[in-house]
């Protein structure tokens, strides 16, 4: 596991020392040991070594990390460069497409929006190989929670995506006014229809960001 180095470490040191880390630091060391995980053990914390705290303008939040072969490297929705883009993934593209104009990319690694400022947070940040949330309930939501107050301390104009009903219950942390929360269900093709498609979240993200002076996100994925 690749420590977190960044400012995000004096954000999130105390959480470090909680019994409950303590424990979850445990079962994920022991699971890794014993079992197929993923993502690999050094990407665990991709999405804080790739966007550092002061950076954060965009916060993405998934559930647990994609639980097949090569695919998740620590950002939510994003696979590795190689591999096939998720139902998903291709169902942001396509809204991508028809709010900004984006081409629609041959894959499917979103390390591009990290860079600029989009935290690609999962509230969970392992899994069992081909068994979704496997590791759930072992402590990594309450760790993912400090890292959802912590963007909401930010004293600056910080947009959340909130997709699908488990991202939209963490809106009730977010309490600073400064911030614009953005709902809809979620680009998965079992609700992507029911108004994931036409929520044009990266265009009202983008005009927000420049009505504060911020430079809006370039969100289209080249390919490769």
């Amino acid at each position: 596991m690749a420590m977190i180095s960044n400012d995000w470490l004096p954000a999130l040191k105390e959480e470090f020392r909680k019994p409950y880390y303590a424990k979850l630091f445990q079962f994920v060391k022991e699971e890794y040991a014993a079992r197929v995980i993923y993502p690999p053990a050094d990407d665990i914390f991709n999405a804080f070594h790739f966007t550092p705290l002061h950076e954060v303008k965009v916060v993405i939040l998934g559930q647990d990390p994609y639980h097949n072969e090569r695919q998740a490297h620590g950002l939510c929705f994003s696979v590795q460069p190689d591999q096939e883009i998720p139902p998903s993934l291709v169902n942001i593209y396509q809204e991508l497409h028809d709010d900004l104009g984006c081409y629609i990319p041959n894959n499917g690694y979103l390390k591009k929006w990290a860079d600029q400022g989009v935290l690609l947070l999962n509230t969970v940040l392992t899994v069992r190989a081909h068994q979704a949330n496997s590791h759930q309930g072992k402590g990594w939501e309450q760790f993912t929670d400090a890292v959802i107050e912590a963007v909401n301390a930010q004293d600056r104009p910080i947009v959340f995506l909130l997709w699908g009903r488990p991202a939209q219950m963490k809106a009730g942390m977010l309490t600073n006014p400064n911030h614009l929360i953005l709902k809809a269900p979620h680009p998965s093709p079992l609700s992507a229809y029911r108004g994931f498609f036409g929520c044009r979240h990266f265009s009202q993200t983008n005009e927000f960001l420049k009505a504060h002076g911020l430079s809006p996100i370039d969100w289209q994925i080249e390919n490769i």
